[in-house]
């Protein structure tokens, strides 16, 4: 998979629809950039932009688009709801696929150090990209704004990481960095500005000052009046969705909203957020509301449902869950493939897709006949008194059909790995001993990949076997086939494990491996046995 950093620069124009354009165009122009999202806000006259690329490449988008900008904005006529220091306000990396976390800090100082030589004005570092502890909390590099530039600049403690100590009024400084994901995340309130910030002083991890810590920790907060919708915003930055969740942030707010008797109406999402951020959530109210929801389409609809995500505008997943928006700009692998090119590719000449992902798909669709065969017997009238099993049978199916089928395109990359080390160059002894540890290396992921099958398959056994119990009796042999399936992509993980076992060296582990894979091979067959005879006795 491709090295992907998400760039989410922002720029303190969102009325003036040529200079947004032209912005986009800079980004879009770039090599390796791919522009997922401009949301521009005119209360706020912000408008975020985000995109992804390769770590060079969306540097190099970052920088065209600060280049476009500064011959098209002056900072001296701004003004806006929204805190600011500068033309290009704040510029973020964060690591998306396949990067880490130094990745971005290493974009950051690459674009802040570039930035400052071609345009001549004052940059900031902050997050995880900060040379100083004071520096880290974007807040407090913005402290008294734009207007304070010029003071804060002929002071020691405020001399830039990179550029000069200089104030360039048509563009004021910019702060750049490297950080986790961050949800920009606003909740509509039928209030005042006034009774918004209060909300947020209350609510933000900051608080009210250090004597009065806010109740959410990693969320930044403010209160705002959207003119163009009329009513009143909680505005937040959640910086760690996993330590506080979207749902917690919105849950707090309504609590404190209605002690001010403020309706709550909705609430927004600007720019992209994650997938895992909205299924959390999801989780959250299938379980406090007692739901059944197992699609991933369904629970997404859930919360847009639950937080009114599309009160201001419609909130297309396609188009706001940056997990989706990558996917296709990607092109999907083998599982992306119809039935028919899939066996096509298996049917051609070459060592991959091989017996592996086709033990992985028929894996899948045993998997999928399960989920099918609890789908087809849960809310039906004659069976309405087997609902609560279905709850608790359908979702390892669903769960595990997910999995495997990921594990199709798993299985070809981890032989591809090996074949790419069987490649490399054995002139020297240096050669020959790092292509002997690529070897082994490769050979043991492609003996991970049908070893975590055959382990993933085991756990379906005893659902299965209640399944083909209780199951509408018209799908018993759909549940058969789902056995037999499973069986069979058990027989060929063995085989797919056996064949890439031989060539490691590493005894110890061939010894462990055969029997693991030995005793899911056995376990296998006699739980299917078990399961046809079950179903057999069905009438």
């Amino acid at each position: 998979m491709a090295r992907l950093v998400e760039c989410v620069p922002n720029f303190s124009e969102g009325r003036d629809k040529q200079v947004i354009d032209a912005i986009s165009a800079a980004i879009s122009e770039t090599p390796g950039c791919s522009l997922l999202d401009v949301d521009p806000g005119a209360s706020t006259n912000r408008t975020v932009y985000t995109f992804v690329g390769p770590p060079e490449a969306v540097v190099e988008g970052a920088l065209n688009a600060a280049r476009r900008a500064f011959g098209l904005m002056d900072m001296s006529k701004h003004s806006g709801e929204h805190p600011r220091t500068g033309a290009l306000d704040v510029c973020p990396f964060v690591p998306v696929q396949n990067v880490s976390m130094d990745d971005c800090v290493r974009c950051a100082n690459e674009f802040g150090r570039k930035l400052a030589e071609m345009l001549r004005v004052p940059v900031y570092l902050y997050g995880e990209a900060a040379r100083s502890d004071s520096r880290r909390s974007l807040p407090s590099l913005r402290s008294g704004e734009y207007e304070a530039l010029p003071e804060k600049l002929k002071r020691a403690e405020w001399a830039p990481d990179f550029g000069p100590a200089l104030f360039v009024p048509s563009w004021g400084a910019t702060v750049t960095g490297a950080r986790k994901f961050l949800i920009a995340y606003n909740v509509n309130v039928m209030g005042t500005k006034e009774q918004a910030h209060r909300i947020a002083l209350d609510i933000r991890e900051q608080g009210r000052g250090k004597d009065q810590p806010g109740l959410l920790k990693k969320v930044q907060g403010m209160g705002w009046y959207l003119e163009e919708a009329n009513l009143a915003q909680v505005s937040t930055n959640i910086l760690d969705f996993e330590l506080t969740p979207l749902h917690a942030v919105y849950e707090e707010i309504c609590r404190d909203a209605e002690e001010l008797k403020l309706p709550v109406v909705g609430s927004q999402i600007v720019g992209l957020i994650p997938l895992k951020a909205l299924l959390d959530s999801a989780d959250f109210y299938i379980k406090r509301d007692q739901l059944f929801i197992i699609e991933e389409e369904h629970k997404v609809r859930l919360v847009i449902s639950k937080l009114g995500l599309d009160s201001l505008g419609p909130f297309n997943p396609k188009e706001r869950i940056i997990e989706y928006m990558v996917k296709s700009q990607e092109e999907g692998g083998l599982i992306s493939l119809s039935l028919q090119q899939f066996v096509h590719s298996v049917g051609a000449r070459t060592a991959a897709p091989g017996g592996g992902s086709v033990s992985a798909a028929i894996a899948a669709l045993g998997a999928a006949l399960g989920a099918m065969v609890g789908q087809m017997t849960y809310g039906k009238r004659q069976f309405e008194n087997l609902d609560s099993v279905m709850r608790r049978l359908i979702p390892p199916f669903h769960q595990a059909m997910n999995e495997l089928l990921r594990m199709v395109d798993a299985d070809s990359t981890a032989f591809s790995s090996y074949m790419a080390a069987l490649k490399m160059p054995r002139n020297t002894a240096e050669e020959l001993k790092r292509r002997e540890a690529a070897m082994q290396e490769g050979l043991q992921q492609a003996v991970a990949v049908p070893l975590a099958l055959a382990e993933k398959i085991s756990i379906l056994w005893p659902p299965l076997r209640q399944m083909v119990q209780y199951g509408n009796i018209g799908c018993k042999s759909d549940a058969q086939v789902a056995a037999k399936a499973l069986e069979t992509a058990v027989f060929g993980a063995y085989y797919n494990v056996l064949i890439n076992l031989k060539d490691v060296s590493d005894e110890a582990f061939k010894l462990a491996t055969q029997r693991r894979v030995s005793e899911l091979l056995q376990e296998a067959r006699d739980n299917v046995t078990s399961i046809l005879d079950a179903a057999d006795k069905r009438p």
